[in-house]
């Protein structure tokens, strides 16, 4: 039987209206993740009302502002890594902050703590909940929920003297000693003298430390998602290093990521030198650091492998979770 081929002009037409399509789909779900707009809400600081120039989110009772922006008003420095999608602020009182987009994981003063609600981007701006970020410049935060505003009030670090030393600091704060040392990056065998200045907001944060990985982790997840997925976009690196720590956390595979390597057949560049000789690439060693700090784009995929090369019926049997590129990531 032979069909009558459709005009090309329609034809074309129908295929642009397809692609347009699928290109709504995926955004429209993007958008509905991302908090709202809102008009309604102001923000003071110190009890002086602040333009915000950028819109001010809200979503679940969370209010979302530029990180760039609440680090500004408290005269603390920022510097944007646009390549590795990173913040890291500088405050007044010393203390290092470092955000990446979507990362569920803060790091502050090098150690690293889990977020709640991770930092997204929008509109090319970072942005993350107000209360942390306050409190992550020493600051805290009110919410008067009759007039929609936002209470920004700084704290300034507490002056030892001789007669209000650590122990009527730490009583007047609520907070123990060991806290307040550790806050300041002090230990008990410290002396704390008169004039010292000792921080005093315990950001919420740090009540949630972040499971720490090894530097030879790094290096091994860094390497073989080099071998297996160098030539991939970013999305598609980060994806092949959590189907490795999806299994080290699943029972039905060793719980390192070394021994996930080395075990099995699904990586014989472990067995062949290659991964020996793997140098990681820029976007590589992002994906890595990216995914070891919680931020996973294939869900709980154990598996992945390229649909044109893996046939079988092991690989038919699997629950496709998505594909990047050349893999269907799978579990």
């Amino acid at each position: 039987m032979i069909r009558r081929s459709m005009p090309i002009g329609k034809r074309t037409l129908m295929v642009f209206i397809a692609m347009l399509l699928l290109c709504v789909g995926p955004l429209s779900v993007v958008a509905a993740d991302i908090p709202q707009v809102t008009k309604s809400i102001t923000i003071t600081l110190d009890g002086e009302a602040v333009d915000i120039k950028e819109p001010v989110r809200k979503q679940d009772g969370r209010i979302y502002l530029p990180v760039a922006r609440v680090a500004e008003m408290f005269g603390a420095k920022v510097k944007w890594d646009k390549k590795n999608e990173e913040a890291t602020i500088h405050t007044l009182l010393g203390d290092t902050i470092v955000l990446g987009n979507e990362v569920p994981t803060v790091y502050f003063n090098e150690e690293r703590y889990k977020l709640e609600e991770t930092p997204f981007l929008a509109d090319g701006k970072m942005y993350i909940p107000l209360r942390y970020v306050a409190e992550l410049l020493h600051a805290t935060v009110k919410w008067d929920a009759e007039t929609d505003t936002a209470e920004l009030t700084t704290v300034k670090p507490a002056v030892v003297t001789e007669e209000f030393g650590l122990a009527e600091i730490a009583k007047e704060t609520g907070h123990g000693k060991a806290k307040l040392l550790e806050r300041n990056g002090l230990d008990d065998k410290d002396e704390i003298k008169a004039g010292t200045k000792l921080r005093v907001v315990m950001p919420s944060v740090l009540k949630n430390k972040a499971q720490a990985f090894t530097e030879e982790d790094m290096t091994l997840l860094a390497k073989i998602t080099q071998v297996e997925s160098g030539y991939e976009s970013y999305a598609g690196q980060l994806a092949v290093a959590n189907v490795i720590l999806n299994r080290v956390k699943d029972s039905r595979f060793p719980n390192t990521v070394k021994g996930v390597i080395y075990s099995g057949k699904q990586f014989p560049p472990a067995h062949n030198g290659q991964l020996d000789k793997s140098k990681p690439n820029e976007s590589v060693l992002r994906a890595a650091k990216d995914a070891l700090n919680g931020k996973n784009n294939v869900e709980d995929a154990v598996y992945f492998f390229n649909p044109k090369v893996s046939k079988g019926e092991f690989w038919s049997n699997l629950k496709v979770i998505v594909t990047i590129g050349h893999h269907s990531f799978a579990k």
